[in-house]
């Protein structure tokens, strides 16, 4: 097992803090981290507060369960009620993500509809050729991490000849998103770097994100989710502005390689292919951002099998989930946050996720943690 406490320790946690003041020029610095898990990161561990106060943290759109629009989640309501031998199997943090209505996948199994959670989709095989006599459905979502294990079930499942397993294909990139943040000219987010998914790019690798520094003239720096690991990032973010180039940095070396994951790449090329475009919440339609299954797995795709109907399914009026996804306001300027929405009544899909930004100052806000001081 390794051995990560060197990268949580306080004292080289602090000297990389003090390393980092000493880089700063007198003027303030913009970084957004993309992912979700690097938002609960610099609050779990404390770093959010010891900052210096002219580094601003921008919480982007990096969790998947929160982009995924209400009416992917209404649609396939609809369609087990319509349909009774359909299971549907879910990933845990996507159960209680509002549809229409606030209506969810929790609630709707509560209704008597059969939707189950799962922590490994390898085990719906099982289930499918125990029940030969249902139609067993996952609903695949997530980034490049969690891709991988979809297309290793619809490779096993073709092995076995498992005409009752479907997926409901809800995969998206955080690189096309990226870019049509940056692209809006309407709502300028004034960057000076993005700190990239460690975990997106331990598949993809950092090229994933060429486009996107080469483009806007903006560095990338891929780092990890360990306190050491983000300071790090930010580091070279501050130098890279501070020198203004924009080379897409891996700061993460020890788990993402220069090509990243190339069996995975193989796996996930063989079973999907690019959706043309695709509704992310808070960012609306997104070109060449998400994927779909190829014609070689056309029979396991559910939106070919049965005909969904996708009706828009507008936000709560006074959530600020889509802005907060987009990096123009932050979980405390909602004036629902904290009364009305919390993790036990959640409104928005920023609240439910355990790497939702709204989650994420619920559960730490600004208190540095126990853990770095």
């Amino acid at each position: 097992m390794n051995d990560h406490s060197q990268y949580h320790a306080r004292e080289p946690v602090m000297q990389k803090l003090s390393a980092l003041r000493t880089l700063l020029e007198d003027r303030p610095y913009r970084f957004m981290e993309f992912c979700g898990g690097h938002t609960h990161a610099f609050f779990r561990y404390g770093l959010a507060s010891l900052l210096p106060r002219n580094v601003e943290l921008i919480h982007g759109p990096g969790c998947p369960v929160c982009v995924l629009p209400a009416e992917r989640i209404t649609a396939i309501v609809h369609l087990l009620e319509q349909e009774a031998n359909l299971i549907l199997y879910s990933y845990g943090d996507l159960m209680r993500v509002p549809g229409e209505n606030r209506d969810s996948l929790v609630k709707a199994r509560a209704r008597g509809l059969d939707i189950r959670m799962i922590y490994d989709p390898l085990e719906i095989l099982k289930f499918a050729q125990a029940g030969p006599d249902k139609t067993h459905v996952f609903f695949a979502i997530g980034f490049e991490t969690t891709t991988p294990p979809t297309a290793l079930l619809l490779q096993k499942a073709r092995a076995l000849n498992l005409s009752n397993l479907l997926v409901y294909c809800n995969h998206v990139l955080p690189p096309p998103a990226a870019w049509a943040l940056l692209s809006d000219a309407g709502q300028p987010l004034g960057l000076d770097g993005i700190i990239g998914p460690g975990h997106v790019c331990t598949i993809t690798g950092p090229h994933s994100f060429q486009k996107v520094a080469d483009d806007f003239k903006i560095p990338v720096a891929i780092a990890g989710f360990f306190p050491l690991d983000l300071l790090r990032g930010l580091e070279n973010l501050i130098c890279q502005s501070n020198r203004k180039t924009w080379l897409v940095a891996n700061t993460y070396p020890r788990s993402v390689r220069p090509n990243g994951n190339l069996l995975a790449q193989a796996a996930v090329a063989e079973v999907f292919s690019m959706r043309e475009h695709f509704s992310w919440r808070g960012l609306g339609e997104i070109p060449q951002s998400a994927l779909t299954l190829s014609e070689a797995f056309a029979p396991f795709d559910l939106e070919r099998r049965f005909a969904l109907t996708l009706k828009k399914v507008a936000d709560h009026p006074q959530c600020l989930c889509p802005q907060i996804l987009r990096g123009q306001k932050k979980p405390s300027d909602c004036g629902l946050f904290g009364k009305v929405c919390n993790p036990d009544n959640p409104i928005g899909a920023c609240m439910v996720s355990g790497e939702g930004s709204c989650a994420a100052y619920y559960g730490y806000g600004q208190k540095a943690s126990k853990e770095v001081i």
